[in-house]
């Protein structure tokens, strides 16, 4: 159950990354995450680019089913790969708390707007 302590260990880190860095802080980062990952080839998060990859995220030691139910869970298009929205979607779902933040940070900009 490796894949589930490393998830739990991203859930209670990345609202602590959003409250550090801010909303655009947080994007950067995680576009920054992106280009770790990505096959630089095609531009996408493939399963191979994954696997070769995820020491980056601390996630080595989750298994070949684990790391293609990521990419399966974020695939939104159902190419078989992440394109980086896709993966900062995925990302946000992975922390709730998150999902909660984000909507703070829209409400706050959109006050600047006159909504």
């Amino acid at each position: 159950m490796a894949g589930v302590d490393k998830r739990a260990d991203f859930e209670d880190l990345l609202p602590v990354m959003a409250n550090k860095l801010g909303g655009e802080g947080l994007i950067n980062e995680l576009c920054n995450g992106f280009q770790l990952l990505m096959d630089k080839d095609r531009g996408v998060i493939t399963m191979e680019s994954l696997k070769r990859n995820a020491a980056f995220l601390g996630l080595q030691d989750l298994s070949e089913d684990e790391l293609a139910g990521m990419v399966k869970e974020g695939d939104l298009d159902g190419d078989g790969a992440l394109n980086q929205m896709e993966f900062c979607v995925l990302m946000f779902r992975l922390s709730p708390e998150l999902m909660q933040e984000s909507r703070f940070w829209l409400e706050e900009e959109l006050k600047g707007y006159g909504f």
